[in-house]
C-alpha cells in the first residue's frame, strides 16, 4: 500500500533535518514524503532541495504565503498534491522512531484512524537528539535528568496494546494516519481554524461522525517530540466553539475544506 508521510513545518529548519532523516531511515521507507509549509522562508525550501537530491523517496513541498498559523489549511493543501493510499501525519518537531512507518502501515485497518504517542524532549537535549540517539538507555538517563518525559510510550513490548474508541483524550495529529478516501470524504480539515489548537480534535469529531473509530497503539509507532515555546493561545476560545458547533451538528462535512484544490485532478 502507498504511504505518504505529510510533516507540517514552519521556520524551523534545524529541526525539520532531523525529523525528515529519521524518515529517510525507516525500517519501511515511505512512497513520497509532503512537506506542509505554513508559510516558511527560503531556508527551509533550500533544505528540502538539499535532502531531496539523490533521496530514494519522492518529495513534494507545498507552500502558501504567512498569513499566521494556519495549519489546518496547508495541511489540507499537502494532503490533495498528495498521492498515497495512506497518509501519516506529523509535525516538524516530531522524530520517528525507525519503525514509525512500517507500525502505522501494519496496524492499518479500514474503518480506523490511529492515533500515535510521543515522547517528550527537554531543551537541552532538543538542541541536537537525532534518530541515531534513541534508545530506551538514554530515555531513562534523560529522564534523570529532567530532560525527558513520557518515555513509557518509548517502550517497545513485543506485543502493542491497542485500545478502539471515539474518544477525544490525546488527539493529536503530530502522530496520525488514516486512509485518504476517509479525510476526502470528510472534506479534510476545517480551515475556518485559524490559530493554535483543536483542529485535530474537530477533525476527530467529524470521523467519529463518519463511522471511524481511533485506534491507539501503545508501544509502537513513538515519535520524539523536540522543545519549544507554546504557541501563542488566542485563538483557542474561537477555536473551542468551532470545536462545540462540529460536536453539536449532525454532519461530517465541513464546509470550508479541502474539495477546492481537488477540483481537476
Amino acid at each position: 500500500m502507498k504511504a505518504s508521510v505529510i510533516i507540517s513545518a514552519y521556520n524551523r529548519p534545524e529541526y525539520l533535518q532531523r525529523t525528515i532523516e529519521g524518515y529517510l531511515s525507516q525500517s519501511c521507507l515511505p512512497d513520497e514524503i509532503v512537506i506542509a509549509d505554513d508559510g516558511s522562508t527560503a531556508e527551509t525550501a533550500s533544505l528540502i532541495f538539499s535532502l531531496s537530491r539523490n533521496s530514494p523517496v519522492k518529495f513534494l513541498h507545498v507552500w502558501h504565503e504567512d498569513e499566521g498559523f494556519r495549519a489546518a489549511k496547508i495541511r489540507n493543501k499537502a494532503i490533495a498534491k498528495s498521492s498515497g493510499e495512506y497518509l501519516i501525519l506529523c509535525d516538524d518537531d516530531s522524530i520517528p522512531v525507525h519503525t514509525m512507518v512500517e507500525d502505522h502501515l501494519k496496524f492499518s485497518e479500514k474503518g480506523c484512524f490511529i492515533q500515535g504517542h510521543r515522547a517528550l524532549l527537554g531543551q537541552t537535549v532538543s538542541q541536537d537528539f537525532t534518530f541515531k540517539d534513541i534508545s530506551l538507555m538514554a530515555l531513562f538517563y534523560l529522564m534523570l535528568k529532567g530532560q525527558a518525559g513520557n518515555i513509557l510510550n518509548a517502550v517497545r513490548l513485543p506485543l502493542p496494546l491497542i485500545k478502539v474508541s471515539q474518544s477525544l483524550k490525546g488527539i493529536r495529529s503530530c502522530n496520525m494516519s488514516f486512509f485518504r478516501k476517509d479525510i476526502i470524504a470528510v472534506n479534510g480539515f476545517n480551515e475556518d481554524f485559524k490559530g493554535c489548537g483543536k483542529e485535530d480534535s474537530e477533525l476527530a469529531v467529524r470521523f467519529y461522525k463518519y463511522g471511524l473509530r481511533r485506534k491507539d497503539i501503545k508501544f509502537r509507532a513513538c515519535c520524539y517530540h523536540l522543545y519549544h515555546r507554546h504557541y501563542s493561545r488566542d485563538s483557542l476560545e474561537r477555536n473551542l466553539a468551532l470545536l462545540e458547533k462540529a460536536k453539536s451538528e449532525n454532519g461530517y462535512f465541513c464546509k470550508n475544506g479541502i474539495d477546492k484544490y481537488l477540483q481537476g485532478l
